[in-house]
């Protein structure tokens, strides 16, 4: 399982896509759970049906493959 750290740390990839500064103050992980965390991510991770083929191939990198 990831912490709270790692998966902001996605989301904030997720969002910030060609930026190089924080687009999340970290100090929300205190008011945030993993569950919220996760569903923020898998939410993000939807959006891919409607980017381009370049966005798409950026975003792979965050999908885990078991």
């Amino acid at each position: 399982m990831q912490t709270k750290e790692e998966l902001l740390k996605e989301i904030e990839k997720l969002i910030a896509y060609g930026r190089d500064e924080p687009a999340i103050n970290p100090d929300l992980l205190a008011y945030l759970s993993i569950k919220d965390l996760i569903n923020t991510k898998a939410k993000l991770m939807e959006r891919v049906g409607t980017l381009s083929e370049e966005d798409k191939a950026w975003l792979e990198q965050f999908k885990k493959y078991e």
